[in-house]
């Protein structure tokens, strides 16, 4: 789990401590190859962590018991985070026009919230990871020059909050405990 952090955050880290260095290396590569090469980094990455995660699952240390009440937190919590991640696909939406990054917030929302419900040693290294990654991430991107402004349109933002509710009902119903093997209630 942690080599797959590792890589998976490490690659998603590039523009928070080497940004000119990724510059350059578009330029030298060409984008097509750079997000090809970071994209199976990324998924390689990502499936080291989730099967790492699943391993440290069946042998668990656990640091404290949270209440079940935390899971209804969560779950109100992940409403938000689900709109947030839509927002940062749907173009011309209010919410994205506001916060500008609204994917790494979505993360934010996503590993605070998985936190909270979580008492496992993996599972506090595994969403605090995320969480931290996301801080770190949001702090940089803020500093960076902002792309042009978009105007909104409410139409882009009914899409966002709807297609967000969408996707949350999807995943909280029906694809949670087929990623997961965990029920979200």
């Amino acid at each position: 789990m942690i080599v797959g952090l590792v890589v998976f955050l490490g690659v998603h880290s590039i523009r928070i401590v080497a940004d000119d260095w990724r510059s350059e290396q578009i330029r030298k590569m060409g984008e097509m190859r750079w997000k090809a090469l970071f994209s199976v980094v990324s998924i390689v990455g990502l499936v080291l962590a989730i099967w790492g995660y699943g391993l440290m699952r069946l042998d668990p240390t656990w640091v404290w018991f949270p209440p079940v009440g935390l899971r209804h937190g969560v779950a109100l919590l992940m409403i938000p985070a689900f709109i947030l991640l839509v927002a940062a696909y749907v173009p011309s939406n209010h919410i994205k026009a506001k916060l500008g990054h609204p994917m790494v917030l979505a993360v934010k929302v996503w590993a605070f919230a998985h936190l909270l419900a979580n008492g496992r040693l993996g599972d506090i290294v595994f969403f605090g990871a995320f969480l931290l990654w996301a801080v770190l991430d949001f702090r940089s991107a803020r500093r960076r020059q902002p792309a042009p402004p978009v105007a909104p349109r409410p139409a882009g933002t009914a899409i966002t909050i709807v297609g967000g509710l969408i996707a949350y009902y999807l995943f909280a119903f029906h694809l949670h405990v087929w990623v997961t093997g965990v029920p979200v209630m």
